[in-house]
């Protein structure tokens, strides 16, 4: 015979506020470090290979650090 338990329907208090969503202007990506081609090709989902680091390489040239906020949410 299981017990009840109480209030195990309803998150708790602490947990009440995780419930909402992170607004936009708090969420980040970059942690304001630089940003290298290897960063690039990991957060592409990309294996580190000489091949990828060309194109993060190239991709850092012409877009700047700013490559990667467009492949992080």
């Amino acid at each position: 015979m299981s017990t009840p338990q109480p209030d195990a329907h309803r998150p708790s208090d602490a947990r009440a506020g995780d419930d909402r969503a992170t607004p936009d202007d708090l969420l980040h990506s970059r942690t304001g470090t630089e940003v290298s081609a290897e960063d690039l090709v990991l957060a592409a989902g990309r294996d580190v290979t000489p091949e990828n680091l060309d194109w993060a390489r190239h991709k850092l040239a012409e877009e700047g650090p700013a490559a990667i906020d467009k492949l992080l949410p």
